[in-house]
């Protein structure tokens, strides 16, 4: 199989096994991705640890290194991990546990999937350096990241919010300590929201919880009224 001028197993020897779906896969242990050991041969100092979760191998990046390390795995003829398929993060409920940052990388010619990952405590500054020019697609997905978790990516050519508008100040919406209804009452939210777009933007239907309420079902309506004199 080919991806535009990629091969895929292109880089693997002429007698190696045909691709097939892995199964008896343990939940913990299990053959890493060759991968890893190489990250730890290379940088030795770098590697926290590494974990093999249901076959899929993440190895963890002390934070200033992890720059070093991807450029590597992107760079490196032996590991040609060319297809950043995500970067995300990961917040626990356990407010104690650092906040994480997760890249998903694929190498097409050698057919491995790895994921690298960063803990940065929660208490100091929540930025990484971005990767922008090693992965093009590493641009939305960085902002994605830093709009819904606070991370900042240093030498992102666009460090702005891509989901919520660029005015928006209640916060990150994916951290745990975000409460579920915003920070501010819908009053609040409602004035912000027309601040940053005027009402041009919007239909009055649109504003008005008047014709909302009159389309929900009977016990929808209840809970509605319930909440609303809550508040």
């Amino acid at each position: 199989m080919s991806i535009g001028r990629m091969v895929v197993g292109s880089a693997l020897p002429a007698d190696a096994p045909a691709p097939a779906t892995p199964r008896d896969i343990p939940h913990t242990g299990g053959p890493e991705n060759p991968s890893a050991a190489a990250v730890r041969e290379r940088f030795p100092d770098a590697v926290q640890r590494v974990e093999v979760i249901w076959g899929e191998t993440t190895v963890y990046i002390d934070p200033p290194r992890v720059r070093e390390v991807l450029e590597w795995l992107n760079g490196d003829e032996s590991q040609r991990y060319d297809y950043l398929s995500d970067v995300t993060c990961v917040e626990y409920r356990d407010f104690g546990r650092p906040l994480q940052v997760v890249w998903h990388l694929r190498s097409f010619p050698y057919r491995r999937f790895l994921r690298v990952k960063v803990e940065l405590a929660k208490d100091a500054e929540l930025q990484v350096e971005s990767v922008t020019d090693l992965w093009e697609g590493a641009n939305w997905l960085e902002r994605e990241a830093y709009d819904m978790f606070g991370v900042t990516f240093r030498g992102h050519p666009d460090p702005r919010r891509i989901l919520m508008w660029e005015t928006y100040n209640e916060g990150f919406p994916l951290r745990k300590d975000f409460p579920l209804r915003g920070r501010f009452s819908r009053s609040e939210q409602l004035r912000q929201a027309l601040t940053a777009h005027p009402g041009a933007s919007y239909l009055l239907e649109e504003l008005s919880p008047a014709s909302i309420y009159r389309d929900l079902p009977a016990d929808m309506r209840e809970r509605y009224i319930a909440q609303s004199s809550e508040d």
